[in-house]
């Protein structure tokens, strides 16, 4: 009876999100209008190189991005990870996470920066630059929360902190995104077979404050001299998702097998997307992998992502569970994105 209540529950969710997604597809005209872009980042060189797709397998401690509900399937009773993507126009994407399981569940913490390096600053009267530079600082904390309701449904919820701060200029922007998601193990009594549900990026709209927004300026109509006016900087929607995708493991042989996974993702802020990959292991110590990631309504020019590959070496060191993984992701007018992740399990 109560695996009977989990399959309605999970049922209804799928349900609700596939009738959202009728009204709620993608609108192309508020590409780069969102705040907290970096919310979409990637981290996690596995699942990167398999095109982003594994919303429905995405397990352990990388499964704080992709789908919370995955953190639940965590081996061992801790686990930490470092990765570090090359990102698009010199930017470098450094990611650090922490969880552990306990009697309610299994509790991660998360921390993303984005290192920009020095940026001219620029302003009306000097276009060119007035010789200083700004360093921003924007940086996400999460912390994921994850179960198991049966041996086949887990769930987990993921609440980030957001913030965006030019010191130099002084302005800053801080707000809150939440995730939720689900897994669905061996759907239909189908053995490999896997469902994945995630819901991403839900929160208030975030706009920029602060004193840097200030502005000298005299004011008509009055008698009194010059004063401050402050600048109201405009609001953005968070970069939202819903996210609903399979998997399918399949036994090659005794010491090898395959998983082929595919996603749709319906986005708020540009053309919905759909992902595929792939997944070659081999005695649980060479991994090989490959996606694809492509928006079929987007014009040519205006989707730049596409083709990913990489691969994992997983080894056991003074009991010590340590996987390295590196992934490719291309994209067109820019450098091909390189992700490097390693993890350990206690």
């Amino acid at each position: 009876m109560k695996f009977k209540i989990y399959q309605i529950l999970v049922a209804a969710i799928v349900l609700l999100l596939l009738f959202s997604m009728t009204s709620y597809a993608g609108n192309k005209d508020k590409a780069g209008t969102v705040a907290a872009p970096e919310l979409l980042i990637p981290v996690g060189a596995r699942d990167l190189a398999m095109g982003g797709s594994t919303v429905a397998m995405s397990s352990g401690i990388e499964s704080i991005y992709w789908n919370p509900a995955g953190l639940a399937h965590m081996s061992g009773n801790a686990n930490a990870m470092v990765s570090r993507l090359t990102y698009i126009a010199d930017i470098d994407i450094n990611y650090v996470a922490l969880a552990a399981t306990f009697g309610i569940g299994t509790l991660g913490i998360s921390i993303k920066n984005m290192d920009f390096g020095d940026i001219p600053i620029t302003t009306e009267d000097f276009p060119d630059g007035t010789g200083g530079f700004v360093d921003p600082t924007f940086f996400t904390i999460g912390l994921t929360y994850s179960r198991l309701l049966s041996d086949r449904v887990s769930v987990g919820f993921t609440g980030r902190f957001i913030s965006e701060n030019f010191a130099e200029v002084r302005v800053q922007a801080n707000g809150f995104a939440f995730t939720a998601g689900v897994q669905y193990k061996n759907l239909g009594n189908i053995d490999g077979l896997h469902l994945g549900v995630a819901v991403k990026n839900i929160g208030p709209q975030m706009g920029f404050e602060g004193s840097g927004l200030l502005r000298n300026a005299e004011i008509q109509d009055l008698t009194r001299g010059t004063g401050f006016v402050k600048l109201e900087g405009a609001t953005d929607e968070l970069p939202s998702t819903i996210e609903i995708g399979l998997a399918y493991t399949v036994n090659i042989a005794e010491n090898s097998k395959l998983l082929v996974t595919g996603m749709f993702q319906n986005n708020n802020f540009s053309d919905d997307q759909t992902k595929f990959g792939a997944e070659y292991e081999f005695n649980d110590l060479l991994y090989l992998r490959g996606g694809y990631d492509f928006a079929p309504d987007a014009a040519d020019d205006a989707f730049i992502l596409g083709a990913t590959a990489g691969f994992g070496v997983h080894v056991e060191v003074g009991g010590v569970d340590i996987r390295v993984d590196y992934g490719w992701r291309q994209s067109d007018f820019f450098d091909s994105q390189n992700a490097f992740s390693i993890k350990f399990g206690f």
